[in-house]
């Protein structure tokens, strides 16, 4: 079941250690959903400790930035982000 808690203001302090330096990552706001992963399975991985996912791999062909940018699209907390000034 969906966290039902109204989806808070994040920035980048709040992302994730493990997502990998670009432009996508992951925020506190992921309840492990793994609709991203689902998704775009090179780009999203779940933690080790399994408590989130994360961004694995930048997406770097066309086909892994239209899953990456569906899987932001999607995600019921909006807890992945694009930084467009990265």
């Amino acid at each position: 079941m969906f966290n039902t808690h109204p989806i808070q203001s994040v920035s980048r302090k709040d992302a994730f250690p493990e997502n990998v330096p670009g432009p996508f990552y992951v925020n506190t706001q992921c309840i492990i959903c793994s609709l991203c992963h689902e998704l775009a399975p090179d780009v999203f991985r779940i933690s080790e400790d399994e408590t989130s996912f994360y961004v694995y791999a930048q997406p770097s062909t066309a086909e892994q930035l239209a899953a990456a940018e569906e899987a932001l699209e999607c995600c019921p907390m909006e807890a992945i982000v694009r930084d467009e000034n990265d």
